[in-house]
Formats: C-alpha cells, sequence, structure tokens
C-alpha cells in the first residue's frame, strides 16, 4: 500500500516542527490533518511539494510548508519531496525548464552554465531569467497536477487491490 511506503521515507513531524521557520505558524502545526497520512493529503501534498521542487529559491522546503499548511495537506510529505530538486537534478531540471521558456516565449536560445549559487541565480535573472522562471513555473505547475493525479490513481489501485485480496482470502475459507 503506497501509505506504508510513504510513511517509511518521511520525516518524523518532531524534526519538522524544529524547523524555527515553521514557529510562525504556531498552534497550526498542531492540526492532525498536516500528520496524517490518507489519500486527500498524499495527493495535496505531493501536488504542492512536486510544484515547489521546480522554483529556483533557496529554501524550497520552506515555501513548501508554508503552502501545505494552510491547505491541511500532509506537511512531511509536501517538505521531503522539495528534494526531488538536489544538487544532481536541478542543473538538468533548470535547463529544461528554460528550453520550454523559450519555446513558450519564443525566445532565442542563449548559452549558459550552471552554477549553484546565488551569484549565478541573481545574473541569470537578468540574462535569462524571464524564459527559465515561466519553464519552471510550467513545469512546477503540470508535475504538480500529474503528481496529484497520479497519487490518487496509485491510492484507488492499492485499496482495490486490497479489497480483492480480502475476497479472495475469504472465498478460499472452509464454510463452517
Amino acid at each position: 500500500m503506497p501509505k506504508k511506503t510513504i510513511k517509511k521515507y518521511l520525516p518524523s513531524p518532531e524534526k519538522i516542527k524544529q524547523m524555527r521557520i515553521l514557529s510562525l505558524f504556531g498552534t497550526m502545526l498542531h492540526d492532525g490533518n498536516l500528520w496524517h497520512l490518507n489519500r486527500r493529503s498524499a495527493r495535496g501534498a505531493f501536488a504542492v511539494g512536486l510544484f515547489w521542487s521546480w522554483m529556483p529559491l533557496p529554501f524550497q522546503m520552506v515555501f513548501s510548508a508554508l503552502v501545505a499548511v494552510p491547505l491541511r495537506v500532509n506537511l512531511p510529505l509536501s517538505v521531503a519531496l522539495v528534494w526531488i530538486s538536489n544538487p544532481l537534478t536541478m542543473p538538468v531540471m533548470l535547463y529544461l525548464s528554460y528550453l520550454i521558456g523559450t519555446v513558450v516565449l519564443k525566445a532565442p536560445v542563449e548559452p549558459f552554465a550552471f552554477e549553484a549559487s546565488f551569484a549565478w541565480l541573481w545574473y541569470s535573472m537578468t540574462t535569462i531569467g524571464k524564459p527559465l522562471l515561466t519553464g519552471c513555473f510550467l513545469m512546477g505547475l503540470a508535475s504538480s497536477i500529474a503528481g496529484y493525479f497520479a497519487i490518487d490513481w496509485l491510492w484507488r489501485l492499492s485499496i482495490r487491490k486490497e479489497k480483492l485480496s480480502r475476497l479472495l482470502k475469504r472465498s478460499k475459507q472452509p464454510a463452517d
């Protein structure tokens, strides 16, 4: 079942509550919906986390949490999903986003070399910023929607599979 698999990789509620920036939420962090894992909270968390994973911003986890709390979706999952963009995947994600942005805006492709630094990010916003941000937004939106529906489908599939398994077990039991 996806619930067991997802829970295995999530950070603990205590670890997330220790993030100082989240103290601004105060008692909102005590909302049980932020910590329970069900189909609604998982699909919303996937949408939030996948969207923010495409944004070329520092502190993506904080932005993901800032959106997850008021939407009352699973906070650990939405924060953990942001790590899809990491130092290994970020250059590919940014380049793909940039190319998509140039196609959508019909802008010429400018050569650039990715660097994991604030200076590069700041400089890039003046040269390739518009296509890069457009592509990042579109990729974030597309993966957010795809993740939402994919998790919903997988969750429903696993429930059907579990029900079928129980029915088969019952039918194999001898009648008393």
